[in-house]
C-alpha cells in the first residue's frame, strides 16, 4: 500500500578526495628522472534536486543513509585519479531542508531547483604538482580531503494555490474529487483523509491547484488529532477555504462556531511561522467559505439562513455547494480562480536569486588564533586553509610535516602566535590535530634537501623520536589512532 511521508531525517556523506601519488620517473639510463606522481580525484558531492514527478519522501524513509562515490588515488606517470560521481537525489516540489539544529538551509520550490547537501572532498596533490625550486623531487604527496558529512531534516510543504480546511467529514476530499481529476479516498467516518490530496482545477483557459489536509479539530495547533502534522501543508497556499458541513448532527456545531474554532487554531499556529522570517503569517491570506452538502434539505435551509451572517461577520465570499449534485461548483471554481489571480498579482513571484560574489578583503588573513578555553596556555587556530592543510598532511612523513610548517609560516600563523604571547612548548590545535609549538624551528624558508621523505629540521638529536612524540600526544590528548596527530611543524 503506498505511503505518504512528508518528514524524514537523512544522513548524507560526500565522497572523499583521492590521495596524491608520490612517484619518481624511472627510465633506463635516466635515474631519478623527476617527480611524476598524479593528483587524486575529487570526491563526489550530494545534491537535492526538485523533480515534479516525485510527490513524497518515502524513498528516504526506507533509505536514509546516502553516500557519494569517492575519488580515486593518483598514480605514477602523471596520471590523475578519476573524480567521484556526484549523486543527485530527487525530492518533491516544496521540500524544506533543515540542519540538525532546526536551522533553515534551503527552501526548494520549482522544478530543477538544486541544493548541495554535502560537498565532496578535494583530491590531494601529487608530488609532480608540489615540485618547486626548493623541492625539486618531493618525497611526499598530499592526502585527499574528507567529504562533508551531515544529518539533514527534510520536510515537505505542499505547493498549492488553494487550501481546503475544515472539521473531519466536512466534505473536503469530495470537493477536491469533483473540482479536479484527483481521486482521494472518501468514506463516511472521521479522519478518512490521512494525507494531503492535491488536484488541478480548470477555470476556462486558466487553471490552479487545490489541496485539502486532514480534518482539524480544536487543539490541532497543540498536537490534537492530525492537524499539527499537516498544517504546514497550507503555509504556501494563496487562498484558504473553510469547508463547512451544514448537515452535521453533532450538538453544539454550527457554521459560525466551526469557522471561529478553526480560525483560532490557525492563529495559534501562525506564531510558529513567525520564528522564521522566510515564512509568512497565515492571517494575511484571503479566505472564502464553502457551505457544503446543500443536497440535504435541512442543510440547504441552514446554509440559506447563515449565508448573510457569515458574509457580514467575516467579510469573506460565501459559496453554497453540493458535491453530490454538483450544484454551485461553477461559481465556486471561477470565484476561487479570481481570488488566486488577485493574490498572484499582488504578490508576484520573486525573481531567481543570482549568486553574489563578495571579494575577500585585502587585509583578511584567512585564519584566526584564539586561546583554548579548556586548556589555559594553549591556542586554537581556525581557518579553512589551515584546517584543510592539516587534514591533507601525512604525519608519518617528515618532509610532508616540514612542508606543512612552511605553509603555515607563510600564511602568518607563526607570527600571530608570537604576537599573542605563545611560548615554546605550548599546545596548538588546528582541526583535530594538536602539537607542541617550537618557534625556534625555522619555517617558511628554503632549506637544504636532506633526502626524500625527510626534513633536517625534524632530525635534531635533542628531539624525541617521532614514535615517542606521537605516544606522548595520544596519552595527553586521548586521541584515537585514527586521527594520528603528527610531528610538529
Amino acid at each position: 500500500m503506498p505511503r505518504f511521508v512528508d518528514r524524514v531525517v537523512i544522513h548524507v556523506r560526500a565522497g572523499n578526495g583521492g590521495n596524491g601519488c608520490a612517484s619518481v620517473h624511472r627510465e633506463k639510463f635516466k635515474p631519478l628522472g623527476g617527480p611524476d606522481g598524479g593528483n587524486g580525484g575529487r570526491g563526489g558531492s550530494v545534491y537535492l534536486v526538485v523533480d515534479p514527478q516525485v510527490h513524497t519522501l518515502l524513498d528516504f524513509h526506507f533509505h536514509p543513509h546516502v553516500t557519494a562515490q569517492s575519488g580515486r588515488q593518483g598514480q605514477g606517470g602523471n596520471r590523475d585519479g578519476a573524480h567521484g560521481d556526484d549523486l543527485f537525489l530527487n525530492v518533491p516540489d516544496g521540500t524544506v531542508v533543515l540542519d540538525d539544529g532546526g536551522r533553515l538551509l534551503a527552501d526548494l520550490v520549482g522544478a530543477g531547483t538544486t541544493y548541495e547537501a554535502a560537498a565532496g572532498g578535494r583530491g590531494g596533490l601529487g608530488n609532480a604538482a608540489l615540485a618547486s625550486r626548493a623541492r625539486k623531487a618531493p618525497g611526499f604527496a598530499l592526502l585527499g580531503e574528507k567529504g562533508q558529512s551531515r544529518d539533514l531534516s527534510l520536510e515537505l510543504k505542499t505547493v498549492a494555490d488553494v487550501g481546503l480546511i475544515g472539521f473531519p467529514s466536512a466534505g473536503k476530499s469530495s470537493l477536491v474529487s469533483v473540482l479536479s481529476a484527483a481521486k482521494p479516498k472518501i468514506a463516511d467516518y472521521p479522519f478518512t483523509t490521512l494525507t494531503p490530496n492535491l488536484g488541478v482545477v480548470s477555470a476556462g483557459e486558466d487553471s490552479f491547484t487545490v489541496a485539502d489536509v486532514p480534518g482539524l479539530i480544536p487543539g490541532a495547533s497543540q498536537g490534537r488529532g492530525l492537524g499539527l502534522e499537516f498544517l504546514r501543508h497550507i503555509e504556501r497556499c494563496a487562498v484558504l477555504v473553510h469547508v463547512v458541513d451544514c448537515a452535521t448532527l453533532e450538538p453544539g456545531r454550527d457554521p459560525v462556531s466551526d469557522i471561529e474554532a478553526l480560525e483560532a487554531e490557525l492563529a495559534a499556529y501562525s506564531p510558529r511561522l513567525q520564528a522564521d522570517s522566510t515564512l509568512v503569517d497565515l492571517s494575511d491570506r484571503p479566505r472564502a467559505v464553502v457551505l457544503n452538502k446543500i443536497d440535504v434539505p435541512e442543510a440547504r435551509e441552514l446554509a440559506e439562513f447563515v449565508h448573510d451572517e457569515v458574509a457580514r461577520r467575516f467579510g469573506w465570499p460565501v459559496f453554497e455547494v453540493s458535491t453530490l449534485t454538483r450544484e454551485g461548483l461553477r461559481p465556486l471554481t471561477f470565484g476561487l480562480w479570481k481570488m488566486v489571480a488577485d493574490y498572484r498579482a499582488a504578490h508576484p513571484a520573486a525573481p531567481p536569486r543570482r549568486p553574489v560574489i563578495r571579494p575577500v578583503p585585502v587585509d583578511d588573513s584567512g585564519f584566526t588564533v584564539e586561546s583554548d578555553a579548556e586548556h589555559p596556555g594553549a591556542f586554537v587556530v581556525h581557518g579553512v586553509r589551515p584546517e584543510r592543510w592539516v587534514s591533507q598532511t601525512n604525519f608519518d612523513n617528515d618532509e610532508a610535516v616540514g612542508y606543512l610548517g612552511d605553509r603555515l609560516a607563510r600564511l602568518g600563523v607563526e607570527d600571530e602566535l608570537l604576537r599573542l604571547g605563545a611560548a615554546a612548548g605550548c599546545e596548538v590545535t588546528i582541526g583535530d590535530v594538536s602539537f607542541g609549538w617550537e618557534p625556534q624551528t625555522p619555517a617558511g624558508v628554503d632549506v637544504t634537501p636532506s633526502g626524500r621523505g625527510t626534513d633536517a629540521r625534524l632530525d635534531r638529536p635533542d628531539r624525541a623520536s617521532a614514535a615517542e612524540r606521537k605516544a606522548a600526544r595520544l596519552e595527553r590528548r586521548g586521541h584515537s589512532d585514527e586521527h594520528q596527530p603528527g610531528d610538529e611543524p
